[in-house]
C-alpha cells in the first residue's frame, strides 16, 4: 500500500496564534475566508474593508476590497484601506512583520481541531470587542455538534474515507484526510471512523492501491468547484465505479457534498458536519 504524506493547501495543521495588545473597533481586513465569516458572524461585518480573493461568503463579502489570499497578499492595498486589525495567516511572517513595524495589529491564524477553530472565534470575539456575540456563536455549534452525537451515538460507525480533491473526471492526485484536524474531527463527530484514522497527518496523497486496500464503507468526497453542475456531480460520483471492488462502490454510498463550508472551518462547520452525519447516516434524520 502506498500512501504519499502531503500539506495540502487548503488544510494545514497547527494551532492559532495571536499578536495582539487590546480590543480594536476600528476597520478590519481579513485574508483567512474562515474568520472573515467569523467576523460577520460576530457582528464585525460593517467594520470589515477588506477581505481575500477567495471570500464567498456571507454575500456581503462581494461589496469588500480584494486583498489577494494566502500567496499573494497586497499589502498597498491593504496599508491603503488603513485597517487597525489585519487577519493573516501564521505562516505570512514577512506580512505580519510589515504590519507591525506600521503599528498596526494583527490576528494571526492557522488551522487545528475543532476546538481549535471554537477556540479561534472565541479569541476573534475579545479582540474585536464582541466577546459576547463570538460566545453565542461557539454555543450554537457546541450544541449543534452534541446533538449530532446524540443522534449518531449508538449507531454503527461506518468506515469512511474522507476526500477533499482530486484531479476531474479521474482517480489521480486523490488527497483524503488523515487522524488529524479540523476534518477527521467534523467525521467523528458525524458518526463515522475514519479508515486513516492511525495515519497522524492530516492530508495524505493516496493511490488506488491505498484505497483498494482501506476497503471503505462510504466514500465522502467534498468539493468547492463553484462551476460543478447537477451533471457534474453526477458524473464525478461515476468516477469511483473504477474502483468496483471497493465496499463503498458495491453498495453505492459514494457521495460528493458541495460547498467551501466543509474546508473552511469557521461558523458554518456545525452545518458542514450535520451534511456529513446525514449521508453516514441518514435513517437518524
Amino acid at each position: 500500500m502506498k500512501i504519499r504524506l502531503s500539506l495540502a493547501a487548503c488544510v494545514v495543521l497547527a494551532l492559532p496564534a495571536l499578536v495582539l495588545g487590546h480590543h480594536q473597533s476600528g476597520p478590519v481586513v481579513s485574508v483567512v475566508p474562515a474568520l472573515t465569516e467569523a467576523l460577520f458572524a460576530i457582528g464585525v461585518g460593517p467594520r470589515v474593508v477588506g477581505v481575500s480573493s477567495f471570500d464567498r461568503y456571507p454575500p456581503e463579502v462581494a461589496t469588500r476590497t480584494r486583498v489577494g489570499g494566502l500567496l499573494d497578499p497586497d499589502m498597498e492595498r491593504i496599508f491603503a484601506l488603513r485597517p487597525d486589525l489585519v487577519v493573516l495567516y501564521g505562516s505570512q511572517q514577512d506580512q505580519i512583520e510589515q504590519l507591525a513595524q506600521a503599528g498596526v495589529e494583527v490576528f494571526s491564524y492557522a488551522h487545528g481541531g475543532i476546538v481549535d477553530t471554537l477556540s479561534v472565534i472565541r479569541q476573534l470575539g475579545v479582540v474585536t470587542g464582541h466577546a459576547a456575540d463570538a460566545d453565542r456563536v461557539v454555543t450554537a455549534i457546541e450544541n449543534q455538534l452534541a446533538d449530532l452525537r446524540a443522534r449518531t451515538g449508538s449507531r454503527r460507525r461506518p468506515r469512511v474515507l474522507l476526500v477533499f480533491g482530486r484531479e476531474p473526471r479521474s482517480l489521480r492526485n486523490i488527497y483524503a484526510i488523515g487522524g488529524v484536524g479540523f476534518l477527521n474531527d467534523m467525521l467523528v463527530a458525524a458518526g463515522g471512523e475514519n479508515v486513516f484514522a492511525d495515519v497522524a497527518r492530516e492530508s495524505l496523497q493516496l493511490t488506488s492501491e491505498a484505497i483498494l486496500t482501506a476497503a471503505p464503507d462510504v466514500i465522502v468526497e467534498l468539493t468547492y468547484d463553484e462551476r460543478m453542475t447537477s451533471d457534474n456531480q453526477k458524473a464525478e460520483v461515476a468516477v469511483w465505479n473504477r474502483l468496483a471492488s471497493i465496499p463503498a462502490v458495491r453498495t453505492q454510498r459514494v457521495h460528493l457534498l458541495l460547498g467551501n463550508q466543509f474546508v473552511q472551518p469557521g461558523p458554518r462547520l456545525a452545518e458542514a458536519t450535520t451534511a456529513i452525519a446525514q449521508v453516514l447516516h441518514p435513517d437518524a434524520f
